[in-house]
């Protein structure tokens, strides 16, 4: 069977530079979940639909055309068309994606697209619910963790461009999102029992990539 590699974790972790290292390492695609529901969100923002309204959000759910690569170098995402790879990552998406991503409209849709892009494997797919929803029989399933002072760290590093995100502001936000994704209803953000738990707190990127690449070597 060809490998699915379902990585996990909260934002911050260092998940998606992880996930991308070793879907280079071992020649597979990749697949960033968490930029489908980013795009989605960014999607209501600029169209209007406010993001708390459930309702609202539902009923325009199938309207945008979300599109994702899949090459691990150059992995891309767009909207109708646009490429959205920069917009997506704003704070103010940020902050918005969990409301959008908990409806259960929007989830039902990107599951549904993720698993055709996921296909037979020969892929390592990141969020918060792959291993859980998504890919349930992954061959390997890992949980990334860190601190919450080192997740917000280096989130404020990526934010640097931004005067408003400070460290203790990003902790903040970083808090709320946490807490909003671990408890809601549909596909709540947690780690699925036969996952392996990897603590980044301490590890550098090529650690974590080394770790995951020797654990995905032992299944061959």
């Amino acid at each position: 069977m060809p490998l699915v590699i379902a990585m996990d974790g909260p934002s911050g972790t260092g998940k998606s530079s992880a996930s991308k290292g070793v879907a280079r390492a071992l020649g597979l695609r990749y697949l960033d979940t968490g930029a489908m529901y980013r795009a989605m969100t960014w999607w209501m923002l600029r169209n209007g639909v406010p993001v708390e309204d459930a309702a609202a959000v539902a009923a325009r759910v199938d309207d945008p055309v979300i599109e994702s690569g899949t090459d691990p170098v150059t992995p891309t995402i767009a909207v109708d068309g646009e490429d959205v790879s920069g917009p997506i990552r704003s704070r103010e998406v940020t902050n918005a994606v969990s409301a959008v991503s908990a409806v259960p409209e929007v989830r039902a849709r990107m599951v549904a697209l993720q698993r055709e892009i996921i296909g037979d494997g020969g892929i390592v797919a990141e969020g918060r619910d792959i291993g859980t929803v998504v890919v349930p029989d992954a061959r390997l399933k890992v949980y990334l963790t860190a601190s919450e002072e080192v997740r917000a760290a280096r989130r404020a590093r990526d934010l640097a461009a931004d005067p408003g995100a400070s460290v203790a502001v990003v902790r903040s936000e970083q808090a709320r999102r946490d807490r909003l994704d671990s408890t809601r209803k549909a596909s709540p953000l947690t780690r699925a029992d036969d996952a392996h738990e990897i603590d980044s707190t301490e590890l550098t990127l090529d650690e974590v990539i080394e770790a995951i690449v020797r654990l995905a070597k032992e299944l061959q």
